[in-house]
């Protein structure tokens, strides 16, 4: 499957990195100065930071000035031979450039379109510009924040573009599927604010699911002031027993059992009522334990529980050792580096899955490659005027 990715900064970028790893022979369209992300530090050279190295392998880069005439013409030939144009651009500028979702089935009726930007166009917001922090706030992502008593905050993580980039992919999948039944194309389209907005309301809607409502909004459990990481003796930990059984273990090992008596946690939906009192109950039943001895006896009777780990410390922890998690890898020009290997794994696809069969290419590396494809000569590549 050839995808053409017109795509930026991190939520396209993201989708496309998945869809490449699937082995999708994925051809990523930048422009003659490069996507930003390419010029974010670290990096050892010139437009191959840290952040494009992460989000481009498994991809092909050429440059194209869609400014021009030629740089147009050369792209209108790639998505003649395309089974998926996906962009982040706005649709304004899509329609101003011929790309809109006519433009793109005049080159390949059968293709899947895929746009993805901040909202839907069915709404007044449909082109405003967007990134994550500003779709955090309007998909209520920072307000989750005031439930446990403090001030709107954004998450310190790129969430919204990654869980919209997640959103992207088994989209374009399914749309593939379907062509590969039918023979026809599709469009789709990934709003930004949409797909964070349903995201939270997942847990949250709660009694507003219901008309009239039957209960309050959000889930009490998860918005719960308590509901945070616990101090032991010597660390953090996040523990969460959840069934009968664990509680009554628990309970035990910390010489409390007459809670097991306690009408506020006798049952799943008692406790779920009044979670922030049991879980303001936590903090003195591990604060003189040691981490160790804690999730020793959480693991020995099957109660959730781990110990708080430092995302720099990822690499030297020994289940994510194990797994190889990050994946000590060389790249042809920027030397010895580290690969967050993909997660998901398939039992058809053997040791090396997750790693790269490409490395992130430098900046328009493969446009006389991609080019010479589609049946350019040197001549019209030479005229796209590039350098």
């Amino acid at each position: 499957m050839r995808v053409i990715d017109l795509t930026s900064v991190v939520m396209g970028p993201l989708a496309t990195r998945m869809l490449g790893d699937l082995g999708a022979d994925v051809i990523r369209v930048e422009t003659p100065e490069g996507d930003i992300i390419r010029h974010y530090e670290p990096m050892r050279s010139d437009a191959m930071s840290a952040f494009a190295i992460n989000m481009n392998r498994n991809k092909r880069s050429i440059v194209l000035d869609l400014k021009s005439d030629a740089g147009m013409r050369a792209l209108h030939d790639l998505i003649g031979t395309a089974d998926v144009f996906v962009s982040t651009m706005r649709r304004s500028a899509l329609a101003r450039l011929g790309l809109d979702d006519a433009g793109v089935r005049a080159m390949r009726a059968d293709i899947v379109y895929c746009v993805a930007n901040g909202y839907g166009s069915n709404g007044p917001s449909a082109d405003k510009a967007a990134y994550d922090d500003v779709i955090q706030a309007a998909s209520g992502v920072s307000d989750l924040f005031t439930y446990t008593g403090g001030e709107p905050r954004l998450m310190p993580s790129i969430i919204a573009d990654k869980v919209c980039g997640l959103h992207i992919v088994p989209a374009i999948t399914a749309a593939l599927y379907r062509r590969a039944m039918t023979g026809e194309g599709d469009s789709i389209e990934v709003p930004m604010a949409e797909v964070m907005a349903s995201f939270n309301l997942v847990e949250h809607l709660g009694g507003m699911t219901f008309d009239p409502p039957i209960g309050q909004f959000s889930y009490a459990r998860v918005t719960a002031p308590n509901r945070r990481p616990r101090r032991t003796a010597d660390g953090w930990v996040v523990l969460l027993p959840y069934s009968n059984t664990n509680w009554r273990d628990f309970f035990g090992f910390v010489d409390r059992p007459e809670l097991l008596d306690d009408e506020r946690f006798a049952d799943q939906r008692s406790r779920i009522a009044n979670s922030n009192e049991l879980y303001g109950l936590l903090d003195g039943f591990v604060a003189e334990l040691e981490t160790a001895d804690l999730l020793t006896f959480c693991d020995d009777h099957s109660i959730p529980a781990a110990e708080v780990l430092s995302l720099e410390h990822i690499e030297s922890d020994g289940h994510f050792a194990a797994v190889d998690l990050l994946h000590t890898d060389v790249h042809p020009t920027e030397g010895p580096y580290r690969v967050t290997r993909d997660p998901v794994r398939f039992a058809s696809r053997g040791d090396e899955q997750g790693l790269p069969a490409r490395h992130a290419p430098r900046l328009g590396q493969h446009t006389a490659e991609v080019m010479a494809e589609v049946g350019w000569t040197a001549e019209q590549v030479a005229a796209l005027d590039i350098d």
